[in-house]
């Protein structure tokens, strides 16, 4: 099973919406002074946060609560909605200050409510006729969350569920979670000894010696595929004075998420974009009309301060690679230019094996800089691109930035999952603001346009979806362990392992000998735990015969092939950047 979208199907969201309430009976039945929040349907399911007082919910609360939730449901009590004025609804939750805080808030005229046998809760609706329709649930977890989001408010208890039409439509899900389970990053990278955190510095990861090779062979690529498409390359610091942030306009619209401090009685802030850093670089020549477009790539360190409780693994950080480049160019160059990049984008992402879709956002309603006219054009030029370039998108309307429409590029992972991580943004504000200019044929000067664009997005998130989708099995060209030569004997066959060894190495493959004191099946095993690619076995046979034994990792079968093949055939397969294990 695909992960589902709750909040893109009706009937699915009415029954989650509906199970929301189900489980806050069941809390109020075994917590009577439970008070309630909100209980809203997610992409994923719904949650409802409450306040259980001193209460704080384990995993034996939630099996007791999803027991009560099942002895509801078999009661087969009907959902009804009443509608009551606004004075009687204050009155009905005189006891529940969240309550009282949301129809505050509401406009006056009548309210909604709806019952269930005794229980009674402020909704909106709709919901399924009777509970009876909810039986194939799961709570899922809990954690803490402050009221309304506020730090400074009250830590209620959020529990999380979902809810399906069938028992066989739950346990897929379930499934697909245990999957995902086991391919949790974290865990991943903790087994493969890939990356840490540690709480000195927190949400900013520390790269292991395996984890770096990861990472170097994502930039190496990174840099071989941009070098080809004609991009130059450039390093800006990472520390810049307020005046220049205040010239982009991040001072003032997200000064809240960067770090500043004091140098020489001046502010400074460490970066959280890397754009103003090209248009310097931009700016310290003068340029023609021939010199456009203009492709400058940066792997850049950003920063950006992420609250606590949403750090998680590589995938929410407080500092990380972003991998841009920004394309200086004029208005007829935009949509050869996203067609250029949109190739770029189908032959990285197919190295990988990756599947993706393109959504456009266009312009917001309101707070946007341009002419319509200009925006129109811009956007129909995105259009254009993704259309000559083979690309079906869909239509964001209004999520474009406001200083420009935008390509969002979405990945599917092995599990179906969808992640955002390629972007080309076309930007009508910052060169004007840092007075970028060109001379045009006629020799006169011009503003030019600016694509932002990422492919991997953030090299850290990149690596975590990886991680992720090959489950830590990864192409021979990206493992960082490669391969593991193995003697049958310790004694007898390690002269021979040792030359397999070296030969491989010539070869500049990454290769490891395991001449430990332990069985040849134990020995075997931790190779394919550790998820090194290929394992070589040498014996009597190999050693007299200048072969050695290959054992996939995953596989129980093994081929036999000459020393000299075998280097051959793992350096093509590293040169080609092969998805899969030989045959």
């Amino acid at each position: 099973m695909e992960p589902v979208n709750i909040l893109e199907n009706e009937h699915l969201s009415t029954l989650n919406h509906s199970a929301a309430h189900l489980l806050a009976q069941a809390v109020k039945r075994l917590y009577p002074e439970a008070k309630f929040w909100v209980g809203p349907v997610i992409r994923d399911g719904f949650y409802y946060d409450m306040d259980l007082g001193d209460k704080s919910l384990n995993d034996e609360d939630l099996a007791a609560i999803e027991k009560e939730m099942k002895k509801i449901a078999k009661d087969g009590k009907r959902i009804v909605r009443h509608e009551i004025s606004k004075d009687e609804a204050l009155e009905m939750f005189k006891d529940d200050p969240y309550k009282l805080d949301l129809i505050s808030n509401l406009e006056d005229g009548n309210i909604s409510i709806y019952s269930q046998g005794e229980f009674t809760d402020l909704c909106r609706g709709p919901h399924v006729d009777t509970v009876k329709q909810l039986k194939n649930f799961k709570l899922l977890k809990h954690s803490g969350a402050y009221w309304k989001g506020d730090s400074n408010n009250k830590m209620l208890q959020r529990v999380y569920g979902i809810a399906f039409d069938t028992k066989e439509e739950l346990e897929d899900y379930l499934n697909f979670l245990e999957e995902a389970k086991k391919r949790d990053h974290k865990k991943i990278g903790r087994e493969m000894n890939l990356f840490t955190v540690s709480e000195y510095a927190p949400g900013m990861p520390i790269m292991l010696t395996d984890g770096m090779i990861l990472r170097n062979e994502l930039e190496r690529y990174w840099y071989d595929v941009h070098t080809r498409r004609g991009y130059k390359f450039i390093k800006t610091p990472i520390i810049m004075s307020r005046e220049l942030w205040e010239t982009s306009g991040h001072w003032d619209h997200y000064k809240q998420n960067m770090y500043t401090t004091q140098v020489d009685e001046r502010t400074f802030a460490i970066k959280p974009m890397n754009c103003p850093g090209a248009l310097l670089v931009y700016n310290n020549d003068l340029h023609s009309y021939k010199d456009l477009p203009l492709r400058i790539g940066e792997l850049g360190q950003v920063h950006r301060h992420e609250a606590s409780g949403a750090l998680t693994g590589l995938f929410r950080v407080r500092t990380f690679t972003q991998d841009d480049a920004h394309i200086f160019l004029t208005p007829d160059q935009i949509e050869s230019e996203v067609k250029e990049v949109l190739d770029l984008i189908d032959e990285m992402y197919g190295v990988f094996g990756l599947d993706y879709s393109i959504e456009l956002s266009t312009r917001p309603e309101s707070d946007y800089i341009g002419t319509v006219d200009i925006w129109d054009a811009s956007e129909q030029a995105l259009a254009n691109a993704c259309v000559h370039a083979g690309k079906e998108y869909t239509v964001n309307p209004g999520d474009g930035a406001f200083y420009g429409p935008k390509l969002d590029i979405h990945i599917k992972d092995s599990l179906g999952r969808d992640w955002q991580c390629g972007t080309i943004q076309l930007d009508m504000n910052l060169p004007e603001r840092f007075g970028s200019t060109y001379v045009d044929s006629e020799g006169k000067k011009q503003t030019p346009l600016m694509l932002h664009r990422v492919v991997y997005g953030s090299i850290e998130r990149f690596m975590g979806i990886l991680i992720e989708n090959y489950a830590g099995h990864f192409p021979l060209w990206l493992a960082p362990k490669q391969i593991v030569v193995i003697p049958v004997h310790q004694e007898k066959h390690l002269d021979y392992a040792r030359k397999v060894q070296e030969e491989l190495a010539k070869a500049g493959l990454r290769v490891s000998l395991d001449d430990r004191n332990e069985k040849l099946g134990y020995r075997i095993r931790e190779a394919q735990i550790h998820k090194i690619p290929y394992q070589i076995v040498v014996g009597d046979k190999d050693r007299e015969t200048n072969t050695v034994t290959i054992r996939k990792s995953g596989s129980k079968e093994a081929i036999n092939m000459p020393l000299d093949e075998a280097v051959n055939k793992f350096g093509k397969e590293v040169e080609d950047k092969c998805l899969f294990v030989m045959d």
